[in-house]
């Protein structure tokens, strides 16, 4: 049976190092606190550019620490005010996407492993929250640890197609002859996999590895030194590092952070050309176009002579390493001429990023001219960028390497919680405060409060009506004849839900 409620948290690790700045950083993770709510999300500190017009929609982030604040998937409006938390889960990949015609919000759920991947399930939820769907895959998988998993979806990649499949990545532990690359025989690798689903029945439609095409993706082509990893199932060399899939008009184009690549796949999962960001590999590259442990690859305007790939620049593996900047790059690719060359660069020179893992490049629009939005993955930073590739709308949650969120993104969301508003009351100086909250409930502006004698006569007389305050709104009442109070939310003059009734 379907969940109805679920939401967004995850635990993708890092080096020791970036654990042990989250460890002390965590303490410093300024937060909001609730009455109604046992939520304690993140305070960013918004900073909007004078007369610029961000363009309309709420900020989707998975934010996360090594402390206990912020465990869950948020959503936040662009003053800074959470809309929805869920319960902790250790969760990745929050996302508007369109499923059968309807917008349905996804995220990715389940165990988190050092080595940067996970195993776990996609939820699938509609604009009440009700999960419609979940999405899962049972594989004959080895895990590091030797653990037999419900499911073996990764946390990467959970694309819905047009198709209503979704596209998943997933990582098998597996022996492999290593010596090409300085290790052993018996080696021990992650093989890099991804699915495409069938949503409706759940059934894989199509199954795709790297190292079943060893003849054209060769091990040595790894940027990731091998080092001391290889030599046991439970320290595994991540050669590949599939990281997102997107369905094209001839197969898949497939991203493989370690390669420095992004490989354009035939329907038959063999190989029909490879962009590096290093060499170009398949094309020349042209000023501007080289790129390194990149993420979110996304191909826009495809015609049979050309693409254009937005991608994520990562630029660095290392985050002391402070050359160059990570960069959200916009390519146009020419299969005429074989040849790539710059169409947009988004940075800002005069605040650099120096992301060493995970992010994303959203085309707001859906256009290469408009409005780009970034989240810098080990950052917690969220950008805008306008059409003349200025940041016009940014956001921020804490110490760069010390809080992260995988990938941040922009959407318009109109959603109305199945269920009620809450309320609270306490006894002040002034009176009775009533507080006032509808988790996740995008679309109303007014609260009315009204009272009674008993709790079915909770909504007799309007008490008074305020003004929706973020989150969570408090009004005060003074001295009122009655014993139960019960809380109204409206949007203009539609009322929408009413809270339960509350003795006083």
């Amino acid at each position: 049976m379907a969940r109805l409620c679920r939401s967004f948290c995850f635990g993708f690790l890092l080096s020791a190092s970036l654990l042990l700045d989250q460890a002390l950083a965590a303490s410093n993770w300024p937060f909001w606190s609730y009455v109604t709510a046992p939520f304690e999300p993140p305070k960013l500190n918004i900073f909007t550019a004078a007369g610029s017009t961000p363009d309309p929609g709420y900020f989707f982030i998975g934010p996360r620490a090594d402390g206990v604040n912020g465990t869950a998937a948020m959503i936040f409006d662009q003053a800074g005010n959470l809309v929805y938390q869920g319960p902790d889960e250790v969760t990745a990949n929050v996302n508007v996407q369109t499923l059968f015609g309807k917008p349905v919000l996804t995220y990715w759920a389940g165990t988190m492993f050092s080595l940067g991947y996970g195993y776990g399930q996609v939820h699938i939820l509609d604009d009440t929250y009700k999960e419609i769907y979940t999405v899962s895959l049972q594989v004959p998988f080895v895990t590091p640890n030797g653990t037999t998993e419900a499911s073996y979806i990764d946390l990467h990649e959970s694309k819905i197609t047009d198709r209503n499949t979704m596209l998943v990545t997933a990582y098998n532990v597996t022996q492999a002859n290593l010596t090409a690359v300085g290790g052993p025989a018996d080696g021990w690798m992650l093989a890099a996999h991804f699915y495409e689903i069938d949503i409706a029945t759940n059934q894989v439609v199509f199954s795709w590895s790297a190292l079943d095409h060893q003849d054209q993706i060769p091990l040595t082509m790894s940027h990731q030194a091998i080092g001391t990893t290889g030599q046991s199932q439970s320290d595994p060399w991540d050669a590949y590092h599939i990281n997102s899939i997107e369905a094209v008009e001839d197969g898949y184009l497939v991203s493989l952070r370690h390669l420095w690549s992004g490989f354009y796949l035939y329907k038959n999962g063999t190989v029909k050309w490879q962009l590096s960001g290093d060499t170009g590999a398949d094309f020349d590259l042209g000023p501007g176009c080289n790129f390194s442990w990149q993420h979110h690859m996304r191909v826009h305007n495809e015609q049979s002579d050309g693409l254009t790939l937005s991608l994520f620049n990562n630029a660095g593996a290392n985050p002391d390493a402070q050359q160059p900047p990570t960069t959200g790059l916009v390519l146009n690719v020419d299969l005429a001429n074989m040849s790539v060359t710059n169409f947009r660069t988004l940075v800002d020179y005069g605040d650099p990023i120096y992301s060493s893992s995970q992010g994303d490049t959203q085309l707001l629009d859906g256009t290469t001219t408009g409005h780009v939005f970034m989240g810098y993955g080990a950052n917690p930073v969220l950008r805008e960028y306008d059409s003349n590739g200025y940041v016009i709308q940014s956001a921020t949650w804490g110490p760069n390497n010390a809080f992260a969120s995988y990938r941040g993104f922009k959407y318009e969301w109109h959603a109305t919680p199945f269920w009620d508003p809450a309320v609270v009351v306490t006894n002040s100086s002034d009176g009775v405060d009533v507080y006032m909250s509808w988790n996740g409930a995008t679309d109303y502006d007014t609260w009315d409060v009204y009272g009674g004698p008993t709790q079915t006569r909770a909504n007799a007389s309007l008490l008074t009506t305020v003004p929706r305050n973020g989150f969570e709104t408090k009004a005060t009442l003074t001295a009122q004849n009655v014993s139960y109070v019960q809380a109204v939310a409206r949007s203009g003059n539609n009322v929408l839900r009413a809270s339960a009734a509350i003795p006083l």
